[in-house]
């Protein structure tokens, strides 16, 4: 499916900047007659497969489609282009409908004579639910949402149904043998109460006469089982369970420190080169992904397109879309270069608004030449450079969905106990503010006991010990990060 551009990605990108400072020319030896060259590939957590660094994200005008754009032609052409990272959501509209018509012309749809297996396996589509709860009947609770845009969807499992039909069946309910999608990720979530609802029936008894959480469903749904009642069939529609988070660091990393179970293989998270103004994902919530051996995707990369100030915030019709390219202040290929070389994440998401046969004009191409980059090519200098440089031309409000910037802390729930002799203090991690943290310090009455390195904790219930062969009062422990800053 893919062809070549006889040029290389900086020639591409030094091209691409002459154009948007308003140069649209292109050199007469410059020829873009053909598609891109072959995409580059990174490890996804415990997935099979590999992702290319750049995903095509189910928003923008596969969601809100301007009556100008066909969402189709955009699927097809990342197809073209070699991307094989695909992302949609029961809650984006006519987005999985979109897909499904892309799909049908791309020979996806299992069991007709057609039916391309070898492609079907060779990509990764995710799809998302915002339910919580498992069952019918679920009670109204604080900060606890349940969304679709099913008009019949009262539980994940009819979410996962929802998916089905609308990629591969008939929009109806509908859907061949052999459907399946490769993760179904807990979408948006954003509070630790929704996390007790979501662990309902995996920390607790399933019960007949009592609601129980999305994840043992999705559970049910990726292993074939029904412990949950709700897959009589015993389906496998999906292969993974993930999570997408926009908001709530602190939500996102309860909810990975309370799966013991093996169940969160994905996630989806905001980050880009304005994430240190506000309480970051990239200290906190990525590295605990890594260390549980999560893949991670970014998005936002863009601010929803509020770096270019001509969205105002979240898009929810086809005029709010950005359908340019970039601006002299602030190029897209930079952003695109920070997250991809943020430690951690393994490719990302950008929803497109619009093409165009001109590569210089095409957001799609744009992309796709800018993340060819490999994890550790931007060096900390050009990394500070590129955030600085979004704070002045975008401004401190571009991350409207994340919570505001936190200062370091020091531990969490800090515990001491003595027994014979000996005491033993524990402690749940602190959260990083504009830096790494580095350890922590532990005192008593002014004078430094001993140090514990920091490092992701990956279950809430194996916290940080300190243990020393004293009986010993009055003690303080201190978070410090890797500039020497002391919470």
């Amino acid at each position: 499916m893919k062809k070549i551009y006889p040029v290389s990605r900086r020639d591409f990108i030094k091209l691409s900047s002459m154009a948007t400072a308003g140069a649209m020319f292109l050199p007469l030896d410059i020829s873009f007659a053909n598609n891109a060259p072959k995409p580059m590939m990174r490890s996804f957590g415990r997935l099979k497969n590999k992702v290319t660094t750049l995903g095509l994200g189910g928003q923008a005008s596969i969601q809100w489609t301007p009556d100008d754009v066909d969402p189709v032609a955009i699927i097809t052409k990342a197809f073209d282009l070699g991307v094989n990272y695909f992302d949609t959501s029961n809650v984006y509209d006519l987005s999985q409908l979109h897909y499904h018509s892309a799909f049908e012309k791309l020979n996806l749809i299992p069991g007709k004579p057609n039916y391309n297996k070898k492609l079907r396996e060779s990509i990764t589509i995710t799809s998302k639910t915002l339910m919580r709860w498992g069952k019918p009947g679920w009670e109204e609770q604080k900060n606890v949402r349940n969304k679709s845009n099913g008009a019949d969807v009262q539980t994940a499992a009819d979410d996962i149904r929802r998916t089905m039909t609308q990629l591969f069946g008939d929009g109806k309910g509908n859907y061949p043998e052999g459907s399946y999608v490769d993760i179904v990720m807990v979408h948006a979530l954003q509070s630790i109460e929704e996390n007790d609802v979501l662990y309902k029936g995996l920390e607790t008894p399933i019960k007949p006469d009592e609601n129980f959480g999305a994840l043992v469903v999705l559970k049910d749904f990726r292993d074939g089982t029904n412990f949950t009642g709700t897959n009589p069939k015993n389906e496998k529609l999906l292969k993974h369970i993930g999570f997408s988070g926009h908001t709530s660091a602190e939500a996102m990393i309860d909810f990975m420190q309370r799966d013991k179970y093996g169940l969160i293989d994905a996630l989806l998270v905001s980050v880009n080169s304005n994430d240190h103004l506000y309480f970051n994902m990239k200290h906190n919530v990525i590295p605990l992904a890594k260390a549980k051996g999560i893949g991670v995707v970014g998005m936002k990369v863009f601010g929803a397109g509020t770096m270019y100030k001509e969205v105002p915030g979240f898009s929810r019709k086809p005029d709010q879309i950005y359908r340019k390219v970039g601006s002299p202040d602030l190029p897209s290929h930079e952003l695109i270069e920070y997250v991809l070389t943020t430690p951690g994440v393994d490719t990302l998401i950008i929803g497109i608004g619009h093409i165009d046969k001109d590569p210089l004009k095409c957001q799609l191409t744009q992309n796709f030449y800018a993340s060819q980059v490999k994890p550790d090519s931007m060096s900390d200098e050009k990394r500070l450079e590129i955030e600085a440089k979004t704070a002045k031309a975008a401004g401190v409000r571009t991350n409207f969905f994340q919570l505001d910037k936190i200062d370091m802390t020091p531990p969490r729930d800090l515990k001491q106990e003595t027994i014979n002799g000996k005491t033993k203090i524990t402690w749940q991690t602190a959260y990083a503010a504009e830096n790494p943290i580095s350890h922590y310090e532990i005192f008593s009455n002014g004078k430094m006991l001993g140090t514990v390195k920091h490092q992701p904790q990956v279950l809430k219930e194996k916290p940080f010990v300190f243990e020393i062969d004293q009986n010993i009062t009055d003690i303080t422990v201190k978070t410090v990060d890797t500039k020497g800053n002391i919470a």
